[in-house]
């Protein structure tokens, strides 16, 4: 499961890269965080690139996973909010890169991302 987390987090947290501007403006839309302080679009993507690195190299496994189920638990919120309103907008997960709609398959991944860290941080702490 880290491994998936780490190559996760860093091939996401790449294409955020690729246009820090747009993935913030596109994030703003829909996270709860981001609406009020649009900064937390930039501050999000090194987050994401972080703990891709992180997971990779094994940082403290309690640190990273709480850090991930907070981060991701936070994040799962306005997608939520996005798609039982079947608002229609650009899903902000993989960039500014690709224009791919939010829908059932963004609570998944970021439900699942949620599970596997919780998995893990009892692992950790058991």
């Amino acid at each position: 499961m880290r491994h998936f987390m780490a190559g996760f987090f860093l091939t996401f947290s790449f294409f955020k890269m690729l246009n820090l501007n747009g993935f913030k403006d596109s994030y703003a839309m829909y996270d709860i965080i981001a609406r009020k302080f649009p900064v937390w679009g930039y501050v999000y993507a090194f987050t994401e690139l972080a703990l891709g690195i992180a997971f990779l190299i094994n940082f403290d496994p309690i640190i990273t996973n709480s850090v991930t189920l907070v981060v991701m638990s936070v994040s799962i919120i306005g997608v939520l909010q996005t798609v039982l309103n079947k608002k229609t907008i650009k899903c902000a997960c993989l960039g500014d890169v690709f224009n791919l709609p939010m829908s059932t398959v963004t609570i998944i991944e970021d439900g699942l991302m949620i599970i596997m860290s919780l998995a893990m941080l009892v692992m950790a702490l058991g």
